[in-house]
């Protein structure tokens, strides 16, 4: 513990005594990093990255084989039958001679006849280069012109894939432009000063823009998800901003009493910076339990966080002190008078010392009610249900989107899939069971046939394309798929000597990644739960300590799993948040929000810990250790709260469902753990518990940080 103090305070001091050189090495990593953006593109995932369990041996067996279906456009006209047959010809007739195109049919017509559909085929392009539609673009233009009686609409990989990416980047773009004055706003009511207030969010600004940088080389190990951007900026200004402000209010609360800025800075780095460190190895812990999984998404956006969050502790350990050094008594300057006076007038704690109170003097009484609130907010999580995003996640606003829903429901064969596929074996063999297989699917309602077995050019792989009769996310489709599994091909295939099956398609690919995150789930929460309990045992020398944090840890994330439940699995919330509710939520999201808000409360509970320690070493009584401690503290964790739930609520109020999903659920999390948590259940725990819960730790009287000298400010 006190070797793993002395490491801030060494790091800050050479920072301090060499202000020029950290912040010129920070700045040097930002250009490199952003020099890197420019340089090197960050390399996306793709499908192969996502195959899991039989349906990704399905896939990996037809792309092997070559019988992989070419990226397909769609488009869907509606209006007078006759007209609709003659524009659909128009259509095939304009891209005939396209190079971007592979193949043009239909038109085919919708059981009601309304509707007339028109699949185009594209041609790939060579090397990993995506295939392009700028002429099936300008033929829907074009031919949806000469015939304006007639609706045109369309979809497909492509389009649906750059209408998503579009939605993705202008979200981002505006939670960028939005968060940035937001979070200044706040740290100007937290210091009541300028440059206090701008520090913090420099240096946040700064980290999200090296770990954008630094993740492009890396991603060439590590494939970037389409959401990354967004974790790493809901997540770098959260802690970038809240590790600036633990380090810059202890600074000033040591100046205050009496300290010079060289002093004031390495007792902040020897108590908040140690927080700092503990915190940032806390959550990178926590989050790099989710590469047990070897799931992409997650590989990605743990990734993306562990790098933004080691950057932003590097710099509020290097480059801020070297900032309050330079700056000295200046970083109180200017201030804005109301903000200031205000912040004098509210004083130590706020009313954060009016709660602690009654909480210390009665804490049966303050752990049941607190108790009894979070537990009422965790029950609906045994009603969540999970399920993979879809269409219905999407937002219903995109043209595409739309156009999707109108193809499922018009065209159901041209909806969710199955594709069984045998490698190995006689050929004729397997044509001729995969046949009955087809029949046997046809017969059972489940299944349509969209493609009749079809063998490879070497002979050795045969695959047969179904498509479901229930709509997506139905669980009549998942149990017809698992029927074939079980039953229906196997009893065709198995008496094929080597011949060897497996049923993929986007319905079994939906099932086999839901179940595998949740046969993984208690993997990783053992794996998470036991990293930052060694974490907390190390820090705290208190094995009771690291229970009560981590149980209070994951009473937090069970009320944030129930108020996601509350909220998107019902239809009540549909018009403040702008989402229409499939009574899902996004399967991947709980297992993430468990591996950030394991981590990121590390941040309270390190800093309140570590105040509430320092009195008990002091040799205060417990109960008045954990008053002056949460007292202390309230002003700091306030606007760090104020501050993530800021920007967590942004990405509540974007277009797609599971970063609405993850900025509830980060919000709500943080909130009730930045206040019921904080203020009602650990200090009446840690006061009933009295000096047991430091156990076996005996108590100390802390010496001198550092020596009482006083240091002249550095000049501007």
């Amino acid at each position: 513990m006190r070797q793993m103090t002395r490491g801030p305070q060494a790091v800050a001091r050479w920072s301090a005594h060499n202000p020029w050189r950290a912040i010129g090495l920070w700045l040097a990593l930002v250009v490199v990093a952003v020099a890197f953006s420019a340089l090197i593109p960050t390399q996306e995932t793709d499908d192969a990255d996502y195959r899991v369990g039989q349906s990704g041996t399905a896939d990996q067996m037809i792309h092997d084989a070559g019988l992989a279906a070419p990226d397909t456009e769609f488009v869907l006209i509606t209006g007078d039958q006759n007209d609709a047959v003659v524009a659909a010809a128009e259509l095939r007739e304009y891209l005939a001679g396209s190079t971007e195109v592979q193949e043009v049919t239909g038109p085919l017509q919708s059981p009601d006849g309304a509707t007339q559909l028109v699949s185009i085929a594209l041609r790939a392009p060579p090397g990993d280069e995506e295939p392009t539609i700028a002429d099936v673009d300008a033929a829907v233009s074009s031919v949806s012109a000469a015939h304006q009686n007639l609706e045109f609409g369309q979809t497909g990989d492509v389009t649906l894939d750059d209408a998503i990416n579009e939605q993705v980047a202008e979200d981002l773009a505006s939670a960028e432009i939005i968060s940035i004055p937001i979070t200044l706003g706040i740290m100007l009511f937290a210091f009541g000063a300028l440059i206090a207030a701008g520090i913090p969010v420099l240096l946040a600004v700064t980290s999200v823009v090296a770990t954008i940088g630094i993740y492009a080389p890396i991603s060439y190990l590590v494939p970037s998800e389409g959401t990354a951007s967004s974790m790493v900026l809901l997540i770098g200004m959260a802690v970038g901003v809240d590790y600036s402000l633990f380090y810059l209010k202890r600074e000033r609360e040591e100046r205050r009493k009496g300290h010079g800025t060289l002093d004031a800075v390495e007792i902040a780095a020897s108590t908040s910076g140690h927080s700092i460190l503990v915190s940032g190895v806390a959550v990178i812990a926590s989050l790099a339990g989710l590469f047990v999984l070897g799931n992409a998404t997650f590989n990605s956006l743990a990734t993306a966080a562990i790098i933004v969050v080691a950057v932003a502790v590097i710099g509020s350990l290097t480059v801020l002190p070297a900032l309050l050094v330079k700056f000295g008594r200046w970083v109180d300057r200017p201030r804005v008078p109301l903000l200031w006076r205000l912040n004098a007038r509210i004083g130590e704690g706020g009313i954060s010392s009016r709660i602690i109170g009654p909480v210390v003097t009665r804490p049966v009484v303050a752990l049941v009610a607190g108790l009894a609130v979070m537990l009422a907010l965790a029950i609906p999580a045994l009603t969540m249900t999970l399920r993979s995003g879809g269409l219905d996640t999407l937002p219903q606003d995109i043209p595409a989107v739309a156009v999707a829903q109108q193809l499922d429901t018009a065209f159901p064969s041209e909806g969710s899939s199955a594709n069984v596929v045998v490698t190995g074996g006689d050929p004729a063999a397997v044509t001729a069971a995969l046949t009955d297989v087809g029949e046997s699917a046809i017969e059972s309602g489940a299944w349509t046939v969209t493609q009749e077995p079809l063998t490879s050019a070497s002979g050795t792989t045969t695959e047969l394309r179904l498509a479901s009769t229930f709509e997506q996310g139905d669980t009549q489709a998942d149990n017809a798929m698992l029927d074939l599994r079980s039953t229906v091909v196997p009893d065709r295939v198995d008496n094929i000597d080597g011949a060897q099956f497996a049923v993929g398609g986007q319905i079994a690919e939906q099932y086999d990644s839901t179940k595998a995150l949740s046969d993984g789930l208690p993997i990783v929460v053992a794996v998470i739960l036991t990293l930052t309990m060694l974490m907390l045992v190390a820090t705290f020398r208190s094995p009771v300590i690291a229970v009560v944090s981590t149980l209070l840890n994951l009473l937090s994330v069970g009320a944030a799993f129930g108020v996601l439940a509350l909220v998107f699995q019902h239809t009540w919330a549909e018009g403040l948040l702008d989402f229409t509710s499939n009574g899902t939520v996004v399967e991947w999201i709980p297992m993430f929000l468990l591996a950030v808000l394991v981590g990121l409360s590390m941040d309270y509970h390190v800093f309140v810990l570590g105040r509430i320690r320092e009195g008990i070493n002091n040799g205060l009584p417990p109960k008045v250790a954990v008053r002056a401690g949460v007292t202390q503290t309230a002003s700091v964790v306030t606007s760090a709260a104020l501050v993530m739930v800021s920007v967590f609520a942004l990405f509540a109020a974007q277009s797609m469902v599971e970063m609405k999903q993850m900025g509830v659920g980060l919000a709500v999390a943080i909130l009730l753990d930045a206040t019921i948590v904080r203020l009602v259940l650990l200090p009446s725990i840690l006061v009933l518990l009295g000096t047991r819960a430091w156990w076996p730790r005996r108590t100390r009287t802390e010496a001198p940080l550092v020596p009482n000298r006083q240091a002249t400010p550095a000049p501007l």
